[in-house]
């Protein structure tokens, strides 16, 4: 086996793979995922780390290459960085080959990144700072709620009759959830015009980046349904050309992408020092 590591360092979570890439393609043997609630980020790295290793069933000795990114600089133990476009675009690829362009929603951004065939980077638009199309945004109302994380897709997809919420500020937004709740707004229809409004500000940012064809959905927010259906019923809306998908492991993109980068740049350095071995 020749096996790499990726650590995705977020700011509200961490996540860590394991891969083999003796084979030429890459096969995942392990992953875990800690949010950091507060922690050392330091302990928690480590922690996810020990925990991928054992679902992959090796020992840290075993890995030639560990690679890291996101915000990664207290990860002590790291081979290399790779810069967290690059490992989402490179993250989309391995989940889906026929993806072009990765929409990453974040715990702080959202952002779309267009790549070709082999995970280069084309093009990318962002969100601006505002924090109403972010994942940290949608924690705060759902702790306002009552309601637990897994709970806000399947809530979401029962809604009836969704509220419009402001799409433009994170406080007016917050604003217009406090006043729905005070008006009787069921939870399932505040968070469906939440998601309806963070698809719209996504979807602007789609078609800013001319994409086309597939289009992976990774990122912390990968895994809430409400959000994945609210883009395809924006996308459907605003003629907006675009196969959106999503992946059991999407939550892991940035942390499969630093692992085959990490695997690539492993085997070029081993050719390198090859090379200047015979020339020598």
């Amino acid at each position: 086996m020749s096996l790499a590591a990726g650590i995705d360092v977020g700011s509200s979570a961490v996540k860590a793979v394991v891969v083999d890439d003796g084979a030429g393609a890459p096969v995942l043997l392990g992953k875990a995922a800690n949010r950091v609630r507060g922690r050392d980020l330091s302990e928690v790295v480590e922690d996810t780390y020990a925990r991928a290793l054992k679902v992959a069933g090796v020992a840290h000795g075993d890995v030639a290459y560990v690679a890291t990114t996101g915000e990664a600089e207290s990860v002590r133990f790291r081979t290399g960085h790779f810069y967290s476009m690059t490992t989402h675009a490179r993250g989309a690829l391995f989940l889906d080959p026929e993806a072009r362009a990765a929409l990453d929603v974040g715990a702080l951004h959202g952002r779309v990144i267009r790549m070709d065939a082999r995970g280069k980077v084309e093009s990318y638009r962002m969100t601006s700072q505002c924090a109403s199309g972010s994942g940290q945004f949608l924690e705060n109302i759902a702790r306002y709620l009552g309601v637990t994380l897994p709970e806000i897709g399947p809530l979401s997809r029962r809604a009836d009759a969704p509220e419009a919420c402001s799409s433009i500020c994170a406080v007016l937004a917050e604003t217009d959830v406090i006043n729905m709740v005070s008006r009787g707004v069921s939870s399932a229809n505040i968070l469906k015009g939440i998601h309806l409004s963070m698809a719209e500000r996504l979807s602007k940012l789609v078609r800013a980046a001319r994409c086309e064809s597939v289009v992976m959905l990774t990122g912390g927010l990968s895994a809430d349904e409400g959000l994945f259906h609210a883009l395809v019923e924006i996308a459907g809306q605003q003629g907006v050309a675009i196969d959106l998908r999503t992946h059991p492991d999407s939550v892991y993109a940035g942390a499969l992408g630093a692992a085959i980068w990490g695997a690539f740049r492993r085997r070029k350095l081993e050719q390198r020092g090859r090379a200047l071995g015979s020339a020598g």
